[in-house]
């Protein structure tokens, strides 16, 4: 099985300020993502973590712990050492893969256009958290459906996003949160 899950950052104290997240300190925050990730992911998983794993020191630290094999999407706070390369199943910064039959396009940042856009594949993006950023992000994808008609299904997958819950996430239940958010959405215009 496969999951995903971006914007981890392990060791940053500033993340938990700065998202707001529900932890006391980024000692609280990283066993509480490695509680959840282990809740879900089994050894025979492979979780593309897209981007801002955490800083170089908290790897030797947490990422031992984390099940699965880990396929880490560089972005750009992530600083491996050649010592800590064995942590990972592979290292790139941009991927193209297929996961139950759909074309997944992964990478650290959100992009206006990618691969196979106009043939219904899936972009899986972080960076932006659930900053201004995001919400550029989200008005822009609304822009294109209504504007262009051209087919976008780019989806944050930053852990404080709330779909996500600081947990990995399969495809599956990205897609289905992310319908069922558009069906809120609309059900809202209506009104």
């Amino acid at each position: 099985m496969n999951y995903y899950i971006s914007d981890l950052h392990f060791g940053h104290g500033n993340a938990v300020k700065f998202d707001k997240r529900p932890f006391a300190d980024e000692m609280e925050m990283g066993e509480e993502l490695v509680r959840r990730w282990n809740s879900v992911v089994k050894q025979s998983d492979t979780v593309y973590i897209l981007g801002d794993l955490g800083w170089s020191w908290a790897y030797d630290i947490y990422v031992p712990r984390l099940n699965g094999k880990k396929f880490l999407i560089k972005g750009n706070h992530d600083r491996v050492s050649s010592k800590q390369l064995h942590h990972f199943h592979g290292m790139a910064d941009y991927l193209e893969i297929k996961d139950d039959g759909e074309r997944v396009i992964l990478s650290h940042f959100p992009m206006l256009f990618w691969n196979a856009q106009h043939y219904d594949s899936v972009h899986l993006y972080g960076h932006v958290h659930l900053t201004l950023q995001h919400e550029l992000c989200e008005k822009w994808k609304e822009d294109m459906r209504q504007i262009e008609g051209i087919p976008v299904r780019a989806f944050n997958v930053g852990c404080m996003v709330p779909y996500m819950d600081y947990t990995p996430r399969t495809l599956k239940e990205i897609l289905e949160a992310n319908n069922a958010l558009k069906e809120v959405v609309e059900n809202e215009k209506k009104k």
